[in-house]
């Protein structure tokens, strides 16, 4: 069917969708992108600080991505994986083996963020024989049951769409700019690490298989941890025998500055979550696992019909040698404390600005109504992106309160588009701002 314009795509889309669009916001309607540009059917050229949700790290239509799926297309589509051995879902897997931490080392594809965060529940469970687990306040892992179940936002778990698994506990985040026990770091003795001992005596039954975090909380607001809070956490989690699930879902392939956010930490998780970022764009989702903790699925106890898909996986190949070639994650870390500079002495002068962090490119603003009182400036945070839309700049809004500016621009990104893109940002926040 034949579509003439930009008016008829959108009613299209909203006749035949079923869509939760972004809240307020009108969608622009894409016809190409490349590296850090997208166009939208009138022409329109936007520089992209969002990415599709932190997902193309490498850029839009990267041509040895594209090129590499193409060569797969013409050979093989599609025959399930997990019925017969398809080469570069093997090839895939051992790759994964060799750039994530040394203890991993066993790979189940699937589809998505949220389907790698279920393989990683089920495999916890089926290994340690417990059922409960723990998250964080503020966190994000999913849309599905199981995986809203494990997200730590109100937001999100809608009562409408519950009952949500039981079992599940959550410990207070490591919100630095909003301490939940109103200390300060470091002063604070990292009382939000030390308080999952409190967690697991006080709200568990001691039967928990497992804690997963995000190395940097995405959804949450660009929350990133002090440095010792994992090492802290992990030693909680091996006295009590409880597994760390690190879910690097948005933080993966170069995002923070490392190949993998936890690479900041200096600990080694027993589970790794992976999407978005590990296919350039492709669908593409992995759990990967201790190998005496992959082995405890037995046939039949997980599948996916489509994971491990040989076009996806061509795909995820060609990404991560164009990442690791082209030192995306270097590029990463110097592109990010540029932002961050610009945007830190943006703070000193705009009252509206209340904090600033993150790590590589995945930058978060936090804005307030008020810098002592913190009140979140959600309708001045809607504005701001929408303004910023105006002037050819995409970014993202949100945070658990709403309020927070999220830039995480494709890793390639030029020093000229970061500067167009940090004046047009500027210009915007002084509009709503001032």
């Amino acid at each position: 069917m034949k579509v003439e314009n930009e008016k008829e795509i959108v009613e299209k889309a909203e006749k035949f969708l079923i869509t939760t669009m972004v809240a307020k916001i009108e969608p622009i309607v894409v016809s190409e992108a490349r590296g850090a540009t997208i166009k939208d059917v009138a022409g329109k050229e936007y520089i992209d600080c969002f990415s599709g949700i932190s997902v193309v790290n490498a850029g839009h239509c990267h041509p040895e991505v594209v090129n590499a799926a193409i060569e797969q297309a013409k050979k093989l589509v599609h025959v399930c994986s997990y019925v017969y051995y398809v080469p570069a879902t093997i090839e895939l897997a051992e790759k994964l083996a060799e750039i994530t931490p040394p203890k991993l080392q066993k790979t189940f594809f699937g589809n998505s963020g949220a389907e790698a965060v279920e393989c990683a529940i089920k495999l916890a469970r089926k290994f340690t024989k417990k059922y409960e687990l723990i998250a964080l306040m503020c966190s994000f892992h999913g849309r599905t049951l199981g995986t809203l179940s494990v997200t730590g936002q109100a937001g999100r778990r809608k009562y409408d769409m519950g009952p949500y698994l039981s079992g599940v506990s959550f410990a207070p985040p490591p919100y630095c700019y909003r301490c939940p026990f109103e200390k300060s770091y470091p002063d604070c003795d990292l009382l939000c690490a030390r308080s999952i001992r409190n967690v697991i005596d006080y709200c568990t039954s001691k039967g928990v298989a497992a804690f997963i975090a995000e190395p940097v909380m995405g959804e949450g607001g660009i929350i990133p941890p002090p440095l010792e809070y994992f090492k802290l956490v992990k030693e909680i989690l091996d006295e009590n025998g409880i597994l760390f699930i690190d879910d690097e879902v948005q933080t993966g392939f170069g995002r923070t500055g490392k190949l993998f956010g936890i690479q900041h930490y200096g600990v080694e998780p027993d589970l790794m979550t992976l999407a978005k970022g590990i296919a350039d764009g492709f669908p593409l989702g992995a759990c990967i696992a201790r190998k005496d903790i992959g082995d405890s699925f037995e046939p039949g106890d997980h599948l996916s019909t489509f994971g491990g898909n040989p076009v996806s996986a061509a795909a995820a190949l060609a990404n991560i040698n164009v990442i690791l070639r082209e030192k995306l994650s270097e590029q990463a870390e110097e592109k990010g404390a540029y932002i961050m500079k610009r945007l830190n002495e943006m703070k000193d002068e705009l009252p509206i600005i209340g904090d600033v962090r993150g790590k590589g490119l995945m930058i978060g603003i936090e804005l307030v109504k008020d810098k002592v009182k913190k009140i979140p400036a959600v309708d001045e945070t809607r504005k701001i992106r929408d303004l910023c839309r105006e002037k050819g700049l995409l970014i993202g809004s949100g945070g658990v309160k709403g309020c927070v500016v999220r830039i995480q621009p494709p890793l390639v990104i030029t020093k000229e588009q970061i500067d167009s893109a940090l004046n047009i940002l500027e210009t915007s926040i002084k509009k709503v701002g001032s």
